[in-house]
């Protein structure tokens, strides 16, 4: 199934514009985040989950005024499995030192709602402030850890300037999601922590199989310019990368639309990661690859001609210039002749 035979396209050659778009999505979500502050959920935050079974047809706006009444209308309310099960999560940025007292007072609203044989409460679960940091502080080493993981395992199997592009299309990937959460005014919570593990699984994947294929041409193609063979390797796997994508954007989008509230996060940030991780690949990790290479060539050239030049002032002097060395050059090789 080759969808692309043979294309000639000039990936590289739009690298500037790619970093200068991916530098403005980058500069505006964290503009979001620094103005509108975090917005952690309740698994961050602290506060009271309550699931109730209800035994008709579950009526939202009744159940926010009735809990408008008791001071907590800003509660996430939301389906719990199959809307057929009619039953409902309360999510509330509120904490109780007696879970019994909070939820009496939540069955007491919903008993003049719907009468006591109209529902059953099955879960109240509490998490407190301290326990909501630690959750966070540990979210946050996760997506650290494997970060450095990959950095580790790119520079083992490649070298060290492929696990610089590789970690760079990451932390790119991580923080144009995060931005994305924060513009559409979404929770970071556990799930999202778990979309962002996925998404760094997902891009460092695609960003291997365009490594490996760059390594393979190099060693085939000796010589041949190192932008052309960039070029070549992204064409040559444009195929699986657009199969891959298009395979798991699909599935993403069929969660984001059907997977209900309690999921709706995670599968927005996964159809994002989806997007930009495919994207990185090829627009920024692979330009990083040559912005270095680039530099180690420069680097190794310097450095010869200072060498070259140190070995000839050692002979004859140190007032030798560059011009000379040249014709010193030309000098040997026409006696070699």
């Amino acid at each position: 199934m080759r969808f692309f035979k043979d294309t000639r396209i000039d990936f590289l050659g739009y690298w500037k514009w790619a970093f200068l778009g991916s530098g403005l999505l980058i500069a505006v979500g964290i503009a979001s985040v620094i103005i509108k502050g975090p917005k952690y959920g309740i698994d961050f935050a602290g506060g009271t989950i309550v699931q109730v079974k209800f035994t008709d047809e579950v009526d939202f706006p009744k159940i926010r005024e009735g809990l408008a009444e008791i001071g907590l209308a800003d509660s996430i309310i939301q389906n719990y499995g199959p809307k057929t099960e009619r039953e409902v999560l309360i999510s509330m940025k509120k904490t109780s030192s007696s879970l019994k007292g909070l939820s009496e007072d939540i069955k007491e609203i919903l008993t003049n709602l719907f009468s006591e044989k109209g529902f059953e409460i099955r879960r109240v679960e509490m998490v407190g402030p301290k326990v909501g940091e630690d959750l966070r502080q540990q979210g946050l080493w996760a997506i650290v850890f494997a970060i450095m993981g990959i950095l580790l395992y790119a520079w083992w199997r490649f070298e060290f300037s492929f696990s610089i592009g590789a970690i760079l299309a990451l932390l790119h990937d991580t923080l144009i999601t995060m931005g994305a959460i924060s513009l559409t005014n979404r929770e970071f919570s556990l799930p999202v922590v778990a979309a962002l593990l996925t998404i760094v699984g997902y891009s460092i994947n695609d960003t291997i199989v365009v490594y490996d294929r760059v390594r393979e041409n190099v060693r085939l193609n000796k010589g041949e310019n190192y932008i052309e063979t960039l070029n070549m390797s992204i064409n040559q796997t444009l195929g699986r990368t657009f199969l891959t994508t298009f395979t798991t954007f699909l599935v993403v989008v069929c969660l984001f639309i059907f997977g209900g509230q309690v999921i709706n996060d995670f599968s927005f940030a996964l159809v994002i990661g989806v997007i930009v991780g495919t994207y990185s690949s090829i627009f920024i990790a692979s330009p990083f690859v040559l912005i270095i290479h680039n530099w180690n060539v420069s680097r190794t050239r310097k450095s010869a001609v200072s060498s070259e030049k140190s070995r000839i002032a050692a002979h004859t002097g140190p007032k030798v210039t560059t011009s000379k060395i040249a014709a010193m050059k030309k000098a040997q090789q026409s006696s070699k002749k």
